[in-house]
């Protein structure tokens, strides 16, 4: 059984309890109004007028109307705290790692898909192993000679038509992985990198590092980058504080200091992660079927086992010392705990699918003559041509929305939603001062008992008016 002791919790137990303390319902009763101002702020942001996140008894905190709105209407569009596409998904879709927009051109999509087909590059999980999404092998489609293809990634071929769907172009990651693209020379004042020693240090140089160990059971495709993002976002938070604060106020008094840290500071760094409800992951985790109950113990100490030695890598990577607090195990399992509790999948529609039903729409003389061009492209895709960018991603907003098996609101991308915001439209009319909620994690379709033995994984028993009725 797992014996792990993280010096760093000793050593800053004050100061992690801090950073895990949200601010609480009696608080904001007493007037304490961090909690509903910081949400305020984040409406603001978005534009979005018709919503309030307030405190709930019950829940801690929920989203409620504040006008009436109609079945089919747009209720929020949250942009993601952090988030990331999934590893084998890159090879389908080239996307921008901050907003997940599709990027470059229909003619670069394609062509790019179509020369990792050629090369043999298969869909692989992050253990190493093929899971057959997002391509087939080249001999199951139409081979297009290598020219072709390089004349579309180099654009010296264009597809007809092919303008009237435009996509942002493309900027290299600053950090030069080869990895990361951009949609905008703007997204890098909004990117994770760590400045030390006058260098950049990319985050994608850190998850190369990373894939080197054995860290397959982290899933650190998804897992691993969301830390890491949310680590190095809290740092460069805390840094422009800082200078800010120093420009401002010159020396500080060190009697608030631990190794130049200024503690104020790094908790309003981290306040948009102490808002998401988080537990250690190791408690809230559920219990694999193959794994006995008189044994769950062990599993639980096994699971913070391997959150500890993955720690220790991480911290290899991108330790900061005047932010070692942010590298406690407490504070690690908790950043598991919230993303696996809050997490929303990540979804753009491909604009390469657009494109081949905008050809097929055509009139039938215009078709055909498209179609000399696009159709052995076509062939060569398979069905793979219409494949999304797929994600998963931590919305500050919408993780406030409760959990119902009647929901009125749900998690739907309109023709228009062309980036990874999360967006929430009404299933039915809600009326000003109604919660909104939505059915999250499961299908509503399932019996009472299934139901709720999947929402026990998400740490609580499901108490809507359609389970009180349904309950044995």
């Amino acid at each position: 059984m797992g014996t792990c002791i993280c010096p760093i919790d000793a050593q800053f137990s004050d100061q992690v309890a801090a950073l895990l303390t949200p601010p609480t319902l009696p608080q904001v009763q007493a007037g304490n109004k961090l909690l509903q101002e910081y949400f305020e702020a984040l409406v603001a942001e978005r534009q979005c007028s018709g919503f309030k996140v307030k405190p709930d008894g019950q829940h801690g905190k929920g989203v409620y109307s504040e006008v009436d709105f109609q079945e089919d209407d747009l209720v929020l569009k949250d942009e993601m705290l952090v988030g990331a596409q999934h590893s084998s998904n890159k090879i389908d879709c080239l996307v921008c790692s901050f907003c997940f927009r599709f990027i470059g051109s229909i003619e670069l999509q394609i062509g790019r898909k179509l020369y990792l087909q050629e090369l043999g590059v298969s869909a692989v999980d992050e253990c190493g192993s093929s899971d057959g999404i997002g391509c087939s092998t080249s001999s199951e489609k139409t081979r297009i000679p290598q020219d072709a293809i390089q004349s579309l990634m180099n654009s010296s071929l264009r597809l007809p038509y092919s303008e009237n769907f435009p996509l942002p172009s493309v900027v290299p990651c600053l950090g030069g992985c080869k990895e990361a693209y951009y949609c905008r020379s703007a997204a890098y004042s909004n990117i994770q990198y760590i400045n030390r020693k006058s260098s950049f240090l990319c985050l994608h140089h850190v998850l190369c590092f990373l894939r080197g160990k054995d860290l397959c059971y982290l899933k650190i495709d998804i897992v691993g980058v969301t830390i890491l993002e949310v680590i190095s976002f809290t740092i460069l938070r805390y840094r422009k504080l800082k200078a800010a604060h120093v420009q401002r106020e010159g020396k500080h008094d060190s009697s608030n200091q631990f190794d130049g840290c200024i503690f104020p500071l790094l908790l309003e760094a981290w306040k948009p992660v102490s808002m998401g409800f988080k537990r250690r992951w190791w408690e809230c985790i559920a219990l694999p079927e193959d794994v006995d109950s008189s044994e769950e113990v062990e599993f639980r100490m096994q699971i913070k086992d391997l959150a500890f030695e993955s720690l220790q890598l991480l911290k290899e990577a991108i330790y900061e010392k005047e932010c070692a607090p942010l590298f406690s195990l407490d504070i690690y399992g908790h950043i598991i705990g919230m993303f696996e509790l809050n997490n929303l999948d990540l979804v753009v529609a491909s604009p390469v699918e657009d494109y081949f039903l905008y050809i097929d729409d055509l009139p039938l003389s215009q078709k055909k003559e498209a179609e000399k061009l696009t159709k052995p492209f076509l062939d060569a895709l398979g069905d793979d041509y219409s494949i999304s960018c797929q994600g998963t991603a931590f919305f500050p907003l919408q993780s406030c929305m409760n959990h119902s098996c009647i929901p009125n609101a749900k998690a739907f991308k309109r023709e228009e939603d062309k980036d990874g915001q999360a967006t929430i439209v009404a299933l039915r009319p809600i009326f000003k001062g109604e919660e909104i909620i939505y059915l999250t994690y499961i299908d509503e379709d399932l019996p009472y008992d299934e139901r709720q033995e999947l929402l026990a994984d998400y740490g609580f028993r499901c108490k809507c008016p359609r389970c009180v009725e349904e309950e044995p």
